[in-house]
């Protein structure tokens, strides 16, 4: 189903490439304001590219792109190739090293009603915008969206092991991470991969704005070339492919923290009103509620005035959730979440409502959300399971979308190792002769 094809890749030169840990940056979405200022102070950094500053945005990125080209910053691969990107992590209070392997491509920009590429949240249009006007001026692509595909016989797992075997980069970047690329350019090799993503759906795991800024680019580019032939390089879109059935593809949970609690809602009447729809018992350790509520299917922890809460859903409450939406989204503890704690105790009725209230902010740190409440930042804190990888795959093959911040797919990629071109003069060169 999935049509991918090798590129010729832009990387920094080589003489850079012993610093090349000066020039990688975080994805746009997570790096943050300090730093970004430590960063932005380093001209040749890949953050000027991916979250360009100044009124002219896309302008300032793509004059800076036209300079280090010119002054071979960055110099193009002579051959075509898929970029092997393995990233080995620990996860707290494990001692066991993972790698999470995949493979960096070119992938065409499918419409989602195609069914080829599958969602599982939706985007905000302003965000949408703001990437697509960034790739239609520069028609440069510096942040690999993440994709999921599943190989149970992992295929390609040995042609990128023996990849990552000479690695063109290494470095240790902002989360801990120790991030290895490599190219694969024999083509026959190339030809196995495209050969097993044929038959395969990709799951989108992270990057929804930046793959609908390709899609909105590729349809403006379509309706002004009645001549286009489905084949320009701005039909396709630069993603990061990984094995959905691998063990080392980690989700991590995003934890609910209330800013304030509607109508001036009292913490007594609030737990009150919880307990119509749930079962709440009162903690002795605030830090032990992860341990509480793991592997308990709509459970959930409260941390509310410095006294932790185990909250859990009674079973017979459960068909009062009424959303329009699959049976496989209502199965989630997140849904379970929003329905009944934000529209059915707060009145924050209807998932739109809920994604644009300002009260609700997301955390992934779980001591950060103790820590939030305790100074008085935030009314309360809700503690979440991970969203499994099965329960994702079932969402998406369902054709529905998850609450907002269901998933964190951890690590991160790292802007920075790969540029690819999707300008018309790449349809001129070595490109094709590997599909």
């Amino acid at each position: 189903m999935a049509e991918i094809r090798p590129v010729r890749g832009w990387r920094y030169s080589p003489a850079l490439s012993p610093t090349i840990d000066s020039y990688v940056s975080p994805l746009f979405d997570v790096v943050s304001s300090k730093q970004r200022a430590a960063l932005y102070n380093n001209p040749l950094n890949s953050i000027h590219v991916s979250v360009p500053q100044g009124e002219d945005a896309a302008g300032a990125a793509l004059r800076r792109l036209t300079e280090w080209q010119k002054a071979d910053v960055l110099l193009q691969d002579a051959l075509p190739g898929l970029y092997v990107y393995y990233q080995y992590f620990r996860l707290p209070g494990s001692a066991r090293e993972y790698c999470r392997k995949g493979f960096m491509c070119h992938i065409r920009a499918y419409a989602w009603e195609e069914n080829v590429v599958l969602r599982h949240e939706n985007t905000l249009p302003v965000s949408v915008n703001d990437r697509a006007e960034l790739l239609a001026r520069t028609q440069m692509q510096s942040s690999a969206t993440h994709g999921l595909y599943r190989d149970e016989a992992f295929e390609l797992e040995y042609y990128m092991d023996e990849a990552v075997q000479d690695p063109l980069y290494q470095t240790e970047d902002y989360q801990g991470v120790r991030d290895v690329l490599a190219v694969i350019q024999d083509r026959t090799v190339i030809r196995k991969f495209q050969a097993l993503l044929a038959e395969k759906q990709v799951i989108l795991a992270d990057g929804h704005h930046r793959y609908e800024a390709s899609l909105a680019y590729r349809q403006a580019r379509q309706a002004a070339d009645s001549k286009a032939t489905g084949y320009e390089p701005w039909n396709y879109h630069l993603m990061y492919l990984t094995n959905a059935a691998a063990d080392d593809l980690r989700i991590l949970p995003t934890h609910r923290l209330l800013l304030e609690l509607p109508g001036q809602l009292t913490d007594e009447a609030f737990l009150q009103r919880l307990g119509e729809f749930f079962l709440v018992l009162a903690q002795d350790d605030a830090y032990a509620l992860p341990e509480v509520i793991a592997g308990k299917t709509w459970a959930f922890g409260l941390y509310l005035g410095g006294q932790a809460y185990k909250l859990r859903l009674r079973p017979e409450v459960h068909a009062q959730l009424t959303w329009e939406t699959t049976a496989q989204v209502k199965a989630l503890d997140l849904t379970v979440l929003h329905y009944f704690v934000l529209e059915r105790v707060l009145g924050i009725v209807g998932p739109e409502a809920q994604r644009n209230w300002p009260g609700v902010a997301y955390v992934r740190s779980f001591s950060e959300c103790l820590a939030q409440v305790d100074r008085s930042a935030a009314r309360a804190a809700f503690i979440t399971n991970e969203v499994t990888m099965d329960e994702v795959e079932r969402v998406c093959h369902s054709g529905a979308v998850m609450p907002p911040k269901s998933t964190f797919f951890y690590p991160k990629t790292i802007v920075g190792f790969l540029f690819t071109s999707i300008r018309d003069a790449e349809a001129d060169n070595s490109f094709l002769q590997c599909v």
